[in-house]
């Protein structure tokens, strides 16, 4: 790409609503890029690797106004470290690892906003819950009052075409309009994370609330 980060941040953003929240996916790009896209305004950066994304913020201590998100696949083990270092968690993909953070934010102090990680079609690469399986796991997801979650996150299997992935991601919006018309007491579903790089306009059609773009705004990582 020859255009500059702030010009493609810039492109980005004048094509987004107002509604929908940028989340740049750093992950595999260094401190200096992301200045670059703090300096053009971004506020909110994703990255899916915990030791990685402690270098970086590190060394980006000077910009308190960050909003970190975790958007990748979390194992239990490193379940507290995310909850320190990260505002958000994006993918709390079952029960145990969600019991686990809501364990570990009662003895911290703190309440992480988190989205429950859902497969809408079935996809063995991926993690996250059936529609099923988050649907029968609710009243127990309900009990959790340190855990804020606030919506759901999913990721269309690869292969579909463009049909296809806006039907995923409007059956993840009606997912979480079915889940907010139960009135659970500590459940939102304020936020949908949906979109990427590759299919974020439909994420946007569909009502997606943040989308995690990183390619088209940083370029291809090595």
């Amino acid at each position: 790409m020859s255009s500059s980060i702030s010009e493609r941040i810039v492109t980005i953003r004048s094509s987004l609503p107002t509604s929908v929240r940028l989340i740049a996916v750093s992950k595999q790009v260094s401190a200096e890029a992301i200045r670059s896209a703090y300096a053009a305004g971004i506020r909110d950066f994703g990255e899916s690797r915990i030791q990685e994304a402690a270098i970086k913020q590190a060394e980006l201590q000077d910009l308190p106004d960050i909003t970190w998100h975790f958007i990748g696949h979390l194992q239990s083990n490193k379940a507290k470290k995310a909850i320190e270092q990260f505002h958000w968690i994006h993918s709390v993909d079952n029960l145990n690892l969600a019991a686990r953070l809501e364990q570990l934010a009662q003895q911290l102090g703190v309440s992480p906003q988190v989205c429950l990680q859902v497969k809408i079609i079935p996809d063995r690469n991926k993690s996250g819950w059936s529609v099923s399986e988050l649907l029968a796991d609710l009243p127990i997801l309900n009990q959790y009052k340190t855990l804020q979650i606030q919506g759901l996150m999913t990721i269309p299997p690869l292969g579909l075409n463009q049909p296809e992935i806006l039907s995923v991601f409007n059956q993840s919006r009606e997912l979480a309009k079915e889940i907010e018309q139960q009135n659970w007491s500590h459940i939102k579903m304020h936020e949908l994370s949906m979109g990427m790089s590759g299919d974020y306009e439909l994420a946007v059609e569909a009502g997606a609330t943040m989308v995690r773009l990183g390619t088209i705004l940083f370029g291809d990582r090595s």
